[in-house]
């Protein structure tokens, strides 16, 4: 069966990460497309329990500060400190996913707020690659971290993980195709 190119486009869609990301980032108009792409995901009664914000420019220097302030809390080694500075300091755009989950809300339980959420970082992601940039979903300790939580969080956000964006040094390796037999059955 011939694969329709939008179709192909998903299936050959990489991730990548800092080391293998370099100038140029998304211009300004491009992150509007992009965020216009995150706001197509499913969300019922357009609840929108998401926000990103960008980190680019100057804006790098802060993050890279907080990055190796959160090292440094948690105990991590002299060169621990710098790899994660320069995690910030390398990455041309940085976009932390910050959810506003409404617990309250009569219609949309908190799963589907997340559904959202997860719906906006894949077409975030998509969006990159249809753009002929790269990108990757980061998270880890550290959208635990208070202080990065309050620099990056108004009340009742919780910080949910940063996409790293920019452009691929070197083509991705290629990558086997997984077996869908794992996670389709019929009933």
């Amino acid at each position: 069966m011939d694969t329709p190119q939008p179709l192909s486009s998903l299936l050959h869609r990489y991730s990548l990460g800092g080391k293998d990301l370099a100038e140029p980032g998304p211009t300004k108009d491009e992150l509007q497309l992009i965020a216009q792409a995150a706001l197509r995901a499913p969300d019922h009664s357009e609840l929108i329990p998401f926000r990103f914000v960008i980190v680019e420019g100057l804006a790098r220097e802060r993050l890279a500060d907080l990055f190796e302030d959160y090292a440094k809390r948690e105990g991590k080694s002299e060169v621990s400190c710098n790899i994660e500075r320069s995690r910030a300091l390398h990455v041309p755009v940085t976009i932390a996913v910050v959810a506003r989950i409404d617990l309250s809300h009569p219609l949309v339980p908190a799963h589907e707020q997340w559904a959202c959420i997860g719906g906006a970082i894949t077409n975030t992601l998509n969006a990159l690659h249809a753009m002929g940039y790269a990108g990757k979903m980061l998270s880890g300790g550290k959208v635990r971290d208070q202080a990065l939580n309050q620099a990056f969080c108004q009340t009742g956000e919780t910080l949910v993980g940063w996409i790293v964006v920019g452009t691929p040094i070197k083509p991705p390796r290629a990558k086997t195709q997984k077996s869908t037999d794992k996670i389709l059955s019929w009933f």
